[in-house]
């Protein structure tokens, strides 16, 4: 049992007792200690709403009937606001309720009072199998299987999540495009295997040149990456795309290969947020061409926010860093802005 309640710690789950005996309150949360996992205690529905709403439950253990909210009704409304929650119901003989009740409820197991601790710890070390087992698939789904980065799907759903935080809140949010230059005659010339050498050195590049914790790299397409950057301005996220690049060009073993960064800043300016979010892919994908376009190897940030974390007051283009060896922090390159500027209209460049 220590190495599932291990598990559980890690995940920083816990464990929540509801009955109104104190007497099994007790009992359960004594031989819980002994085993090494943690446990809160609720002597009705009530009070364990409010604790979910408080720190969210991995696993609750509740009984039927209780005053106030008993078992059943408090098992519906844990799974309709929290459903990666599973839940034992304790129920002693009753003509009131079916086991079939509890399961269509969404309870995941059921035991029989009088209950012995082994019967209550076997059902509870299954129950935290079954939770480790869906944890590891969902977090399968979510990941490309060649860099480790976060995939397309999980992508969408983080950008959407940090968009709607950023409007809440009133920070920048950030969006880099990465796309890897010359990549198509890469595997022509050398085979994809070598060119999957070369995207998972990429992978590595990313997490080696973003803020741990903080930005989220995920790729997005075959040579397409992206990294979501919260909390920042635009001067920033151009210096940490311009970093990505940079460290790039220090891998050996990646052809003639060089990265084109789009960058570009969120905006609220509608009412569906899906919109915005769109708009910001958009506007960071149309910024990594014309990188592209215009030679590769290079960053270009294209700024939309226009907000409080912007030091620019309207939407404009700004190119840096360009085709240098041994680049320091942050370079500029004339001529490449020069040839941005006559390819990108309405856009003032700052060097």
């Amino acid at each position: 049992m220590s190495d599932m309640s291990d598990e559980l710690l890690q995940e920083e789950d816990r464990l929540l007792i509801v009955d109104d005996d104190e007497a099994i309150l007790r009992l359960l949360r004594d031989f819980l200690s002994e085993i090494g996992l943690p446990c809160s205690l609720a002597r009705d529905g009530l009070q364990a709403i409010v604790s979910m709403e408080r720190v969210p439950a991995a696993v609750i253990v509740t009984d039927l009937l209780m005053p106030n909210m008993n078992g059943l009704e408090l098992t519906s409304k844990v799974k309709a606001r929290w459903p990666d929650t599973d839940i034992i119901v304790m129920t002693g003989f009753t003509k009131d309720f079916r086991y079939t009740d509890v399961i269509k409820a969404g309870a995941s197991d059921f035991i029989q009072k009088p209950f012995s601790l082994d019967e209550f710890e076997a059902k509870l070390l299954r129950l935290m199998k079954e939770r480790a087992l869906r944890h590891k698939l969902e977090q399968l789904s979510l990941r490309d299987t060649l860099t480790d980065l976060y995939n397309r799907r999980f992508f969408d759903q983080r950008l959407e999540e940090e968009a709607e935080r950023a409007a809440r809140q009133g920070y920048g949010l950030y969006l880099a495009i990465v796309d890897i230059d010359n990549f198509k005659e890469l595997n022509d010339q050398k085979g994809h295997e070598f060119g999957d050498k070369v995207l998972i050195s990429l992978g590595e590049v990313l997490k080696s040149s973003i803020r741990n914790s903080v930005d989220t790299p995920c790729r997005i397409g075959g040579d397409e990456f992206a990294v979501i950057l919260p909390q920042v301005g635009a001067k920033e996220a151009e210096m940490i795309a311009e970093r990505i690049r940079r460290n790039y060009l220090n891998y050996k073993d990646r052809g003639e290969t060089t990265l084109s960064v789009g960058v570009a800043g969120f905006k609220k300016t509608s009412q569906r947020l899906r919109d915005d979010v769109t708009s910001l892919i958009h506007e960071a994908d149309e910024a990594m061409y014309v990188a592209k376009k215009t030679g590769g190897d290079k960053v270009v940030a294209k700024d939309v926010t226009g907000g409080s974390n912007s030091k620019r007051s309207k939407a404009e283009t700004v190119a840096i860093a360009s085709k240098i060896s041994s680049p320091p922090p942050i370079s500029y390159d004339i001529g490449v802005a020069v040839a941005i500027l006559s390819f990108i209209y309405s856009s003032s460049i700052f060097l």
